[in-house]
């Protein structure tokens, strides 16, 4: 999959000189410029502004953001190298051994980590998911680069939302995804892991590509992104330049807030109405159990049901929804690629009927 308008911000957030290259990039590049030894060390990494940041050797003590770094590290195999993190995965959010993993790993803030825990916990890398992301709110008081540089913390972002805003276009591939797990493997020294990751998501979605292929634009369905644990009183619309846009695009779907600039956008329910999506994402944050997430999505279609504004809409009168979480719509991750199976699967049902 060729990274298309992404890549001028790729240039700023891969590993040096291979962002936009197509291939190789996973391997990072040597430090002075020339080709890169043994394992691939040492590998630069830039930073959204651009800044470099250069490994010598893998890291061995790292704290993650989120549970979205945290999944990609456990599935390149360096779980245990983490030794903290933030918004940890909720119980049952991680499939089988997976999940097992991710509860030994030490939780140092329930969302945000504080600064001071942050910044004492001895780690030698922090990966951040977050950074200026407009929709995710209360970031707090984070480190600056000099005191993450003091405490001996490298920092690196997942750029596909980290720096999204940033773009110059939408994201309408994974090749933003696919970029954090190359960086990633680099960096950890398991390039070979995340090609295979990178391998796996590229199968699914093209598969997903053929079975859409003769369907054109202006035949695809028009879908709203309903968040509903951003607030009820003023719809928060799901904008081009957020990884989600390019997992509804590659499912087949049609945006219908894809042309507003950034990753999110307060907007009112009359821009929805306006909008009249075809079908609308019951898009909950996990709640860590299953019991309670399934009353989180009904709760959400009741609203749309009883809402004044949108009680009147098709896709709420004919229960046109889909049940898929917050996180696994609008955060990187090799499931990323099994949310747009999912999408796809659900808008064209008899065109994977042979696939079920």
């Amino acid at each position: 999959m060729r990274p298309r308008k992404w890549c001028g911000l790729a240039m700023a957030v891969a590993l040096t000189a291979t962002a936009c290259s197509g291939g190789g990039g996973e391997r990072g590049t040597a430090a002075d410029g020339g080709p890169p030894g043994r394992d691939g060390f040492p590998v630069k990494v830039a930073d959204c502004k651009g800044v470099e940041t250069t490994f010598a050797a893998p890291p061995h003590k790292i704290v993650t953001s989120n549970a979205a770094a945290l999944e990609m590290l456990l599935r390149l195999g360096v779980g245990d190298r983490v030794i903290g993190t933030g918004f940890p995965p909720g119980k049952g959010t991680l499939p089988g051994d997976l999940g097992a993993r991710a509860a030994k790993v030490p939780v140092l803030g329930t969302a945000v980590i504080p600064k001071e825990k942050l910044l004492g916990s001895g780690a030698d890398l922090y990966i951040d998911t977050f950074a200026s992301m407009g929709g995710m709110g209360g970031m707090g008081d984070a480190p600056t680069e000099e005191e993450f540089a003091a405490a001996g913390i490298r920092h690196i972002y997942l750029a596909s939302t980290a720096c999204a805003s940033m773009a110059k276009g939408p994201q309408r591939d994974l090749s933003g995804v696919e970029g954090d797990l190359t960086r990633l493997g680099a960096v950890t020294g398991t390039a070979q892991r995340a090609r295979e990751l990178v391998a796996g998501m590229r199968a699914k979605v093209a598969a997903v590509r053929t079975a859409l292929a003769d369907v054109p634009e202006g035949k695809r369905p028009g879908y709203f992104f309903f968040d509903f644990d951003a607030g009820t009183k003023q719809p928060m619309a799901l904008c081009g330049k957020q990884v989600a846009n390019a997992v509804l695009t590659q499912a087949g779907a049609r945006n219908v807030f894809a042309d507003c600039d950034g990753d999110f956008k307060p907007v009112s329910w009359e821009d929805v109405v306006a909008k009249n999506p075809d079908w609308i994402q019951l898009g909950i944050r996990d709640r860590g159990d299953a019991a309670a997430n399934a009353q989180a999505y009904d709760r959400a279609a009741q609203f749309l049901r009883t809402f004044p504004a949108t009680k009147g809409l098709a896709a709420v009168r004919d229960g046109r929804f889909l049940r898929i979480g917050s996180e696994r719509t609008t955060l990187p991750g090799t499931r990323t690629a099994d949310t747009v199976e999912e999408i796809a699967h659900t808008l064209y049902p008899a065109r994977f009927k042979a696939a079920r």
